[in-house]
């Protein structure tokens, strides 16, 4: 196994060519796939590479937004919340209904879990 100095440095080593090249390869599918495509569809101009690149990065800021949001651990959420929740007592439980029923306006039903 591999210790976290040595992937650091993989990472370091590797990671800025690779994340050029995952790049390059996005910006020249984006051109590709739009000048067979839209041209042919709607008569529109063909575009450039960087005209392809800029609008990867356009799709990613309005549609990916510019960071996870934490959006990729979800599963370590809903895990964390079973955990807790089978963890309370019943006296526990009822006050953390109570609680989403005064938030939300609606109680979770009951012995109901969070879903995995």
């Amino acid at each position: 196994m591999m210790s976290r100095k040595k992937k650091f440095i993989l990472a370091a080593i590797f990671g800025p060519p690779a994340f050029a090249l995952f790049m390059a390869l996005g910006g020249e599918i984006v051109k590709l796939l739009w000048n067979w495509l839209v041209p042919a569809i709607f008569g529109w101009h063909e575009i450039s590479f960087w005209q392809a690149f800029g609008l990867l990065a356009l799709c990613r800021i309005l549609f990916g937004g510019l960071g996870r949001h934490g959006g990729g651990n979800r599963s370590g959420f809903r895990r964390k919340m079973r955990d807790r929740w089978e963890g309370m007592t019943p006296e526990e439980r009822e006050k953390f209904r109570q609680a989403c029923q005064s938030r939300w306006g609606a109680p979770p039903t009951p012995d109901s879990k969070p879903t995995t």
